[in-house]
């Protein structure tokens, strides 16, 4: 198979994939009239097509290290767990998914900048599709969501340290970095000992969650291809980070503390506040290793020139793990 990104423009790719797009259109009762590629990436890439109806449709086609996506947008779905997209067709085999049109970014929508208690209202949706997807685990998992619950994160960040270390190119690890992650495994796998005791269900976890992933248009929660099955307040590094980005925040500013407390409200008939807080801090803490797979899931089958210009997300995330910088300001692993 062509390595991507070449494969989204090679000509029989297109065919085949057009092809199926167009049989799924007939079954809804709609014609093909035209189509452009808007957005191509190593990882992934997202086609408009343009139809005899009022709105296009959006085909997308994962790497060979998301292509589950298709499946699990069919599992939420067939779950009908709300504030998630309702494909017209999927298919898991050929990482295709074909995808009515909902409008406008929640960031679009206001212009650049979702206002804080924009972003309130959707960790609290967000929230609520988690605690509904708390018994549907073995589900994701079959359909190829990657298991990163507590208890597996630390053998999972020892194995690539590992990786990185005897890695060449873009994403090795040198051997200082090695030794500093090595050094905090004992302090790391204490923390994840927690979560995985603190009586707070493994779910579903987007791991990307920001404005720019939900569509104003419902909501709807889209772009699930980082997604895994772990600790739900894992949500918190990439979220937080991104408000504290765009809106020019501090990592300890209290506005973050004020949405990570409406997000853990789904939680508190689990524990109280107090404990609440200190989880979302060590869930953060932590959490750096499955963005840090999140990339090296994403770079499968990418040609050796993306692995050169992305393959550094791989180990700079594990280093986020001894980072001081990471949203609440959670405390270093000693």
């Amino acid at each position: 198979m062509i390595s991507t990104p070449a494969r989204w423009t090679d000509p029989a790719w297109l065919v085949g994939a057009l092809s199926w797009a167009d049989a799924a259109m007939d079954e809804a009762g709609l014609r093909r009239t035209g189509w452009t590629a808007p957005h191509v990436r190593p990882w992934s890439a997202v086609l408009r097509i343009d139809t005899d109806s009022a709105e296009p449709l959006w085909l997308k086609a994962n790497g060979d290290g998301t292509r589950h996506e298709a499946a699990l947008l069919g599992a939420l779905a067939g779950l009908d767990l709300p504030f998630t997209p309702r494909p017209l067709a999927w298919d898991a085999s050929l990482g295709l998914t074909l995808m009515p049109d909902g409008g406008a970014s929640l960031r679009a929508a206001h212009g650049g900048l979702t206002p804080l208690d924009g972003l309130e209202r959707l960790l609290v949706d967000y929230a609520a599709v988690q605690r509904a997807a708390e018994s549907h685990v073995e589900r994701f998992l079959d359909v190829g969501v990657d298991d990163v619950r507590p208890r597996r994160m630390p053998d999972e960040l020892g194995a690539l340290v590992e990786q990185c270390l005897g890695a060449s190119g873009a994403h090795r690890l040198d051997d200082e970095a090695a030794a500093r992650l090595h050094g905090v495994l004992p302090a790391y796998a204490d923390a994840c000992a927690e979560l995985e005791e603190s009586g707070i269900a493994a779910t579903l976890q987007h791991d990307d969650l920001h404005d720019n992933n939900v569509l104003a248009r419902g909501p709807v929660v889209i772009d699930w291809g980082d997604a895994v099955v772990g600790h739900p307040f894992g949500t918190m590094l990439a979220t937080l980070g991104s408000v504290a980005s765009r809106h020019s925040l501090d990592r300890d500013d209290p506005a973050l503390a004020r949405l990570a407390d409406a997000y853990t409200e789904c939680w508190t008939d689990v524990a109280d506040r107090a404990t609440l807080r200190r989880l979302v801090g060590l869930a953060i803490r932590v959490g750096p290793l499955t963005r840090a797979l999140a990339w090296r899931r994403a770079l499968v089958g990418c040609d050796e020139p993306s692995w050169t210009e992305w393959g550094d997300g791989v180990h700079g995330w594990l280093l986020e793990i001894l980072s001081p910088d990471l949203p609440l300001r959670p405390a270093p692993l000693t």
